[in-house]
């Protein structure tokens, strides 16, 4: 097994009489993804802030590749990037006045540093707009170019704190492929994000955080399995099939204006029954599709309805 690179053990955190993190445990494998999901105010970020040592916790205890957070924040810092919610950029300079300035904060000395720059403006696809001011770039070049100074000291373990918001489809499938690329070469990835299909789409193991506490913790496949909502819908070629259709399925609903039925599935089971006893009334079926659980039942049935500002959120949007 993997050697943890995150290690969060009755993890606590208030502001006020508002209990944030209400003791959570967590536990990141070295080079792989985690995301962090949940509705605003759940505590994602401060979780995260807390790791990257910006926040100190009310109580529990936290580590990132054996440094305790609160004990040895110095050596947390060594070891990690972050990646925050807004670009940290600075606007007045170029791309790669920007990068050069964090690999001199990082104290990489001059030759190893112009070598890193050119190594990430390369990995970046920035090469081209390097020398030019920041006014000129795309929110998605800003971004890249936010990750890529983040990624200057190589770190090990990299927070990145809902990193493809407001970005483009195309912008947002570009920094996919930039952390699958990082995690290849062995980094450890904490994510948070509102995108379910991002999760879906980078995570290893997903933690759902709600109310201060985590409610889920497995990987996309094992939480979809939580909940129900697998179902068959069955279109037919004219009214007369579908009455009989509906009638040979118990506890099927009708879709009369689309010719279709929906039937509850267990599973291969359930499609077995339902297409045996539809042969063995030469019954046929136009159209068949199969829904199974999505993230999105899981983050409805395990966290409310809506978030704490009211605001539902859907897969790959937020309204």
């Amino acid at each position: 097994m993997n050697t943890p690179s995150i290690e969060v053990r009755g993890l606590r955190k208030s502001y006020g009489d508002r209990v944030v993190l209400d003791g959570i445990d967590l536990t990141v494998a070295a080079g792989t993804v985690t995301a962090l999901l949940g509705p605003n105010g759940a505590g994602k970020t401060t979780a995260v802030h807390i790791l990257s040592t910006l926040v100190r916790p009310d109580g529990g205890t936290a580590s990132v590749n054996g440094c305790d957070v609160v004990r040895d924040p110095a050596g947390v810092r060594a070891v990690i990037g972050l990646t925050g919610q807004f670009s940290a950029v600075d606007g007045l300079l170029t791309g790669e006045e920007n990068l050069l300035l964090m690999a001199r904060l990082r104290h990489l000395g001059e030759k190893r540093s112009k070598a890193r720059v050119t190594e990430l403006l390369e990995q970046f696809d920035l090469v081209d707009a390097a020398r030019k001011p920041l006014a000129t770039y795309s929110g998605g070049m800003k971004r890249r170019l936010d990750l890529a100074m983040t990624l200057v000291a190589t770190p090990s373990v990299i927070f990145l704190d809902e990193p493809t918001t407001g970005l483009d489809p195309r912008s947002r499938h570009t920094m996919w492929d930039i952390v699958r690329g990082l995690v290849a070469d062995g980094t450890t990835v904490l994510l948070t994000t509102q995108y379910l299909d991002e999760a879906d789409e980078l995570a290893d193991r997903i933690a759902v955080l709600d109310g201060g506490h985590i409610v889920a913790n497995g990987t996309p496949d094992e939480l979809k399995r939580l909940v129900p909502g697998g179902h068959i819908r069955l279109r037919f070629a004219d009214a007369t099939t579908l009455d009989a259709a509906s009638g040979l399925l118990d506890g099927s609903t009708r879709d009369d204006a689309g010719l279709a039925l929906t039937v509850p599935s267990g599973g291969v089971g359930t499609l077995r029954t339902v297409l045996d006893r539809l042969d063995a009334s030469r019954l046929e079926v136009e159209d068949l599709s199969i829904h199974t659980p999505d993230l999105d039942d899981v983050f409805f049935a395990l966290t409310g309805k809506t978030n704490q500002s009211g605001r539902v959120v859907t897969k790959g949007t937020e309204s």
